[in-house]
C-alpha cells in the first residue's frame, strides 16, 4: 500500500497516522509526508490521510483555512478520480470544508473539549474502509474534539442512512451528533470522514487494536484488487 499524510500547520496526529498506516507499508515505500503548501501529491498513491489536530488554530472554523491550502486542489482531484481518503478528526472537518463530503462539523453540544475513549457501533461492512468488522459490531475507539457534532439538513442525513453511507454511529453520543453519525462515506464509498481515533487504538500496547482492523480493512482491498 503506497500512503501520503497531509500536514498542516497545527496538525499534531501526523505521526500517529503515518505509524498505524506504516504496518501496512513495506521500508522502501514507507508513508510520505506531504506539507499543505506543496501543490502536488506523490506519484502512484493508493491512499491520502487527512489527520486530527488543530489545523491553523481553528481560526474562522475548524478546518475550513487548510480545507483552501494549495495541497487540497490535488486531495479533491485524487479523490475526484476514485483515490481513497481518510480523515480523522480535524481531517473530516477538512473533508466537509473542501466539500468532499457533506455536512458540517459543530462545536459540541456541551461546549466542552471531550477526550476519552468511547464505543462505536459499525454501520455497515459494504465498504473497503470496513470490510475487517462486522456490521452492528461494538468497538472502541478514543475521541479528542472540540467541534465533532455531525451536523447535515435532512435530506442530507436520509441520503446517508438510504445508501448505507453512515460507516460509524456513537453508542452513546458524547458531542450531539445528528443521528449518533461518527463518521460518513462519500457517494463513491471512497473516501471516509470520522471524528474518532482510529490510529490510536492499533496496537496491544495503547489498549487495543479495534483501530487497527480500519487499517486492514483498506490494505487487503488494496492488496486483492
Amino acid at each position: 500500500m503506497r500512503a501520503a499524510v497531509i500536514q498542516f500547520p497545527g496538525s499534531n496526529c501526523d505521526r500517529d497516522m503515518a505509524v498505524a498506516l506504516n504496518r501496512f507499508t513495506t521500508k522502501k515505500d514507507p508513508v510520505k509526508m506531504v506539507w499543505h503548501k506543496e501543490s502536488g501529491l506523490p506519484g502512484n498513491l493508493d491512499l491520502i490521510a487527512i489527520p486530527g489536530g488543530f489545523s491553523f488554530g481553528d481560526y474562522l472554523r475548524c478546518g475550513a483555512i487548510a480545507a483552501r491550502s494549495p495541497i487540497m486542489n490535488a486531495v479533491i482531484e485524487f479523490a475526484n478520480n476514485g483515490g481513497y481518503v481518510l480523515g480523522v478528526c480535524n481531517g473530516f472537518q477538512v473533508l466537509t470544508e473542501s466539500g468532499l463530503l457533506p455536512g458540517a462539523l459543530m462545536r459540541n453540544s456541551n461546549l466542552k473539549f471531550i477526550c476519552k475513549n468511547i464505543q462505536l457501533k459499525v454501520e455497515t461492512q459494504s465498504s473497503n474502509f470496513t470490510s475487517c468488522y462486522s456490521k452492528n459490531e461494538i468497538i472502541n475507539t478514543p475521541i479528542a474534539h472540540h467541534d465533532g457534532n455531525y451536523n447535515a439538513d435532512k435530506d442530507t442525513i436520509k441520503e446517508l442512512k438510504d445508501h448505507d453511507r453512515i460507516a460509524f454511529s456513537y453508542v452513546d453520543n458524547p458531542n450531539g451528533s445528528m443521528g449518533n453519525i461518527a463518521g460518513i462515506l462519500s457517494e463513491n464509498r471512497r473516501v471516509l470522514g470520522m471524528m474518532p481515533h482510529p490510529e490510536r487504538l492499533n496496537d496491544p500496547m495503547l489498549g487495543g487494536i479495534d483501530g487497527n482492523r480500519l487499517f486492514q480493512s483498506i490494505y487487503e482491498t488494496l492488496v486483492t484488487s
